[in-house]
């Protein structure tokens, strides 16, 4: 199979983990804003992220030096932070709205990331040489780092245990899922765009540097300001 099959394959298994996810959530019993459900909110959410998706992906490619249109999750992310955000804004919506979206967006990396793996060097996701026993020739015979795994072991990781918070009803958790999984996809993407060949921007920051520690303060400042969560009936609001 080649690399482009293989990648659609698993950005369809990565929709489909989300779609179940939502579904999984809908089963134990939570309630989540009903903002998060409505058809304009789904529209800016699709739009922002689609633009960010490109805009980000794009611009990447040409700091590093490269010619096309490429797509970045992290972009598609920070587009569909900010125009739900404006959406809320310009509608007076002042609940938080993303708790629904915790499981989804970590599933959805982690398989999402697996599609990237095997989409070898077309999609210029790979990592910097290295001399690890694990370094993968990604078929130019340089062994490299394979941040798409870091990133899919990580983003799983936090899956299960957001997983089993859920399951022990911690209401926190529950609440500011979509902050927690904000800061630590920032966090562990920051990590890893040092074992990544695109160009800096600023010193030795890329673009998508810039970006996670942007998505990280972003978070930050959101569970900050978070009240303190309260169970409601063995059930939790979101």
């Amino acid at each position: 199979m080649s690399g482009a099959f293989l990648h659609t394959i698993f950005d369809i298994a990565a929709w489909l983990a989300a779609a179940a996810a939502v579904y999984w959530l809908s089963r134990q019993g939570l309630r989540f804003p009903a903002q998060s459900f409505e058809l304009p909110y789904i529209a800016a959410l699709v739009f922002g992220a689609g633009l960010g998706a490109y805009l980000f992906g794009s611009v990447n490619l040409w700091l590093s030096g490269q010619n096309g249109i490429a797509r970045s999750v992290e972009g598609a992310l920070a587009g569909g932070i900010v125009a739900i955000e404006l959406y809320k804004w310009t509608a007076g919506i002042a609940v938080r709205t993303g708790a629904r979206f915790a499981l989804p967006l970590a599933l959805g990396v982690a398989i999402g990331r697996l599609g990237c793996y095997f989409a070898v060097l077309d999609d210029f996701t790979y990592g910097t040489p290295t001399a690890l026993p694990w370094g993968h020739d990604f078929g130019d015979g340089v062994l490299r780092h394979p941040v798409q795994l870091y990133e899919s072991a990580a983003m799983a990781l936090f899956a299960q245990l957001y997983v089993l918070a859920v399951l022990n009803r911690n209401a926190f958790v529950i609440t500011n899922g979509f902050y927690l999984v904000l800061a630590f996809y920032g966090a562990q993407r920051f990590l890893w765009e040092f074992l990544k060949p695109y160009g800096t921007l600023i010193g030795p920051f890329t673009l998508f540097h810039l970006l996670s520690l942007s998505i990280l303060l972003y978070a930050a400042v959101m569970l900050a300001t978070a009240s303190q969560a309260r169970p409601v009936h063995e059930r939790a609001a979101a």
